[in-house]
């Protein structure tokens, strides 16, 4: 993928559209950031409007013109659909492969067949990790729901003790590593090399989803001692198929974009120029377009063919993955335009004046950007993509380990104690029959954990790096 970097973004725009101190600047945000709280808490707006609604307040607070407002939001909501749309797209029909075709499933049977009791914790952050590989947040947690509300059943198993390490898989994965969309388009706003952030990225992944997982599912089994409820045990996929693809074919599709990409990185550091043939293939092979495409492909006949589909059910499913994403594709879009407005604005160079006095480090001041972001707003999307955009000049000199762990930080922020404004919340307590106050001691500190533990894990690598 071509790394753009925000000045690059802002190309077109040689002067910022506002020229207000920092103290103005500074209240234009907290008001661009509470009217999009405020639209999305208590008038139940839609994100996408939300953040167009607060762009156009920043501008407005921040003493920029309404066209030039205009025009920045529309050049950041464009350059980010531009740049992780089609990859957004290619992940959500893989999952729908994946789904659909009993492929989810039959990684899931596997690993419990071979799972004893005590391990089943460490199973589920296990099939969490691959399941969610591919897919988003939310889709992840309704292919596994019934997983952990059976198995939770049939070993009378507390429903934390289960569910706990699922959703700590996934949540790791839509927060830090690539192709989810925040760590997408966050590796492009500061310049970062994907493949290495893909690869530090699961050195930071490992130890955080079993911290915030398998260990703390004990604790929270204990705070909230809940059994599964009986009516929301949902139909498998492949409940009504007559076959499902292998497990180790399965595996290996879900796999192959990440071995590609990682591919690019390695061959990238061993051999270190651009003009040998060798690292020119890799660089097409190791793009996420083409890493996406090729396992979306191989996909159709891995895991929809060997699922018994025609080629009718498989271009079906095709079209019915695409569908719902359009609300995430606006989102994000919609994220990228707010923070460009922010650029734009100039709150990206006031952060990089004001933190100059400061001994704090940037990897830091990042993920503290993000948790307020993520605090404010409930999105981890949002907060990645806001935060990004905040701390790219930061990046600027930047070596390429450190651009990589900053993309991490920022990851790493967003996903910072999840409460009431945040779908995910809803989606969780629904799911697990919880009440608010049961939903924060669990689910919210599993984010917490999440968060915390990545940010002390980054920092700690870029002792080393």
């Amino acid at each position: 993928m071509t790394h753009l970097s925000v000045e690059m973004l802002a190309a077109d725009a040689a002067e910022p559209i506002t020229t207000a101190g920092h103290a103005q600047l500074g209240i234009a945000v907290l008001a661009g950031i509470a009217v999009i709280v405020l639209l999305i808490t208590k008038f139940k707006l839609h994100a996408f409007l939300s953040l167009i609604i607060g762009s156009l307040v920043l501008g407005a607070v921040a003493g920029a013109p309404l066209d030039k407002t205009v025009t920045s939001f529309s050049a950041g909501l464009g350059t980010t659909v531009a740049g992780t749309g089609v990859l957004i797209a290619l992940g959500a029909v893989l999952g729908r492969l994946l789904a659909d075709s009993g492929g989810a499933d039959q990684i899931v049977d596997t690993i419990l067949a071979k799972a004893g009791r005590k391990a089943m914790p460490w199973a589920m952050v296990l099939i969490a990790g691959i399941v969610g590989l591919p897919i988003f947040f939310e889709v992840g947690i309704v292919l596994l729901i019934p997983v952990v509300l059976l198995v939770a059943k049939r070993g009378n198993f507390s429903l934390m003790r289960i569910g706990i390490p699922a959703l700590a898989g996934l949540s790791v994965m839509h927060g830090l590593i690539p192709p989810h969309p925040g760590p997408l388009v966050a590796i492009d706003a500061v310049g970062a090399n994907l493949g290495v952030t893909l690869a530090l990225g699961v050195v930071v992944a490992i130890p955080t989803a079993i911290i915030a997982g398998p260990v703390f599912s004990r604790y929270a089994a204990r705070w909230v001692d809940i059994q599964p409820p009986e009516n929301l045990v949902p139909e498998r996929a492949s409940d009504d198929l007559e076959k499902r693809p292998g497990f180790g074919i399965t595996v290996a599709t879900v796999l192959l974009p990440v071995v590609m990409m990682l591919a690019k990185a390695l061959v990238d550091i061993v051999v270190d120029n651009p003009e040998y043939q060798v690292q020119k293939a890799f660089d097409v092979i190791g793009s996420p377009l083409i890493a996406l495409l090729t396992a979306v492909i191989v996909a159709m006949f891995t895991l929809g063919r060997a699922a018994g589909f025609t080629r009718g059910r498989i271009a079906a499913t095709v079209e019915k993955s695409l569908g719902p994403i359009a609300g995430v594709l606006l989102i994000v879009g919609a994220g990228g335009g707010f923070k460009q407005t922010l650029v734009d604005a100039g709150v990206g160079q006031m952060i990089m004046d004001v933190s100059q006095g400061w001994h704090v480090s940037t990897l830091l001041l990042a993920w503290l950007i993000a948790v307020t972001i993520r605090l404010a707003t409930g999105s981890a999307t949002v907060a990645t993509i806001s935060a990004a955009g905040l701390v790219a000049p930061l990046a600027a000199e930047m070596s390429t380990p450190h651009a990589a762990l900053l993309v991490l930080a920022i990851g790493s922020g967003s996903l910072f104690f999840s409460h009431v404004n945040d779908a995910g919340f809803w989606l969780v307590k629904e799911y697990f029959g919880m009440d608010v106050g049961q939903t924060l001691k669990t689910w919210s500190v599993m984010e917490t954990l999440i968060s915390v533990v990545g940010i002390v894990c980054v920092l700690l690598l870029s002792l080393v790096l």
